[in-house]
């Protein structure tokens, strides 16, 4: 079975930036920084970084209870 364009894409960045860069963006697309602050740390375009971000993983929200209303539901 071949590769996904998603493993390609993910190989050929790697083979242009490293390994170590991929975790980084990785770690910048997590934090929610901005597509143009990313852009300019690794001189693509808006456009190159948002074709990253849908290759590489996907947005997942998420809502999570405060503590205190958990007690609450706890009897707490």
């Amino acid at each position: 079975m071949g590769a996904t364009s998603r493993e390609i894409v993910a190989r050929n960045f790697v083979e242009r930036y490293g390994p170590d860069r991929l975790r980084q963006l990785l770690a910048l697309f997590a934090a929610g920084e901005s597509g143009q602050v990313i852009a300019e740390q690794f001189a693509v375009s808006r456009e190159r970084v948002r074709q990253w971000k849908n290759s590489f993983g996907q947005l997942v929200s998420v809502y999570q209870v405060h503590p205190e209303v958990e007690a609450v539901i706890r009897g707490g």
